[in-house]
């Protein structure tokens, strides 16, 4: 019980991070009758997409979705003065794993030679290689043992998402709202701004 009332942030960001992965296992066949054979489900996509259109899509909207929720944890504390390092990593690691995800799936589908074609492509395989080593550091041992450079390597996040909205904008433009929110973030960081808003939030505690 006290492991759950010390861990329930992660764990809840655990759960609705895998939810969606029962979306996408039920987008493919997976025979053992001759072997392991997998293949994708014929019409299994939706609003006129192809299943493996479906895939890029579902796979890629999330691994964006938990990068911009990251980015929010900093204007969070700023605005409400709750901050949860371990949550801030479980989001960390929900980002890498659904942007490795989308890259597996994109090279399953297409090739990797086919990510070189396009500029939006470059984005964001470089954006996926940024993550890597942040997600093999998201963990105790790596904050200790890296110290100071642990936050330094953190934050090359920053330079990912930016390559990730790049990614999607040269997509489509469902990336503003994504775009909207990370900059209404930055904005809140603005350290005038920034010190404002605490002064604010503890004079309405001692109120």
């Amino acid at each position: 019980m006290n492991f759950i009332k010390r861990n329930y942030g992660w764990m809840i960001v655990a759960v609705l991070a895998l939810l969606p992965l029962f979306i996408i296992f039920g987008m493919f066949n997976i025979d053992f009758s001759n072997g392991l054979s997998i293949s994708l489900i014929e019409g299994a996509g939706s609003e006129g997409r192809s299943t493996l259109e479906m895939l890029y899509h579902i796979s890629g909207e999330f691994a964006v979705r938990w990068m911009t929720a990251v980015l929010t944890c900093t204007p969070f504390f700023i605005l409400f003065g709750v901050n949860n390092l371990f949550v801030r990593q479980a989001m960390g690691i929900a980002t890498a794993v659904w942007s490795i995800l989308h890259f597996i799936i994109f090279v399953w589908g297409e090739g990797l030679l086919e990510t070189f074609t396009q500029a939006n492509y470059i984005a964001g395989f470089i954006a996926v290689l940024i993550l890597l080593p942040l997600l093999f550091t998201s963990n105790r041992k790596s904050m200790k043992r890296l110290k100071a450079k642990w936050k330094k390597l953190q934050s090359l996040a920053y330079v990912a998402i930016i390559l990730s909205l790049l990614h999607v904008a040269l997509l489509d433009k469902s990336w503003l709202i994504y775009a909207v929110i990370v900059g209404l973030g930055f904005i809140i960081r603005i350290t005038p701004i920034k010190e404002s808003i605490m002064a604010y939030r503890l004079q309405i505690k001692k109120i």
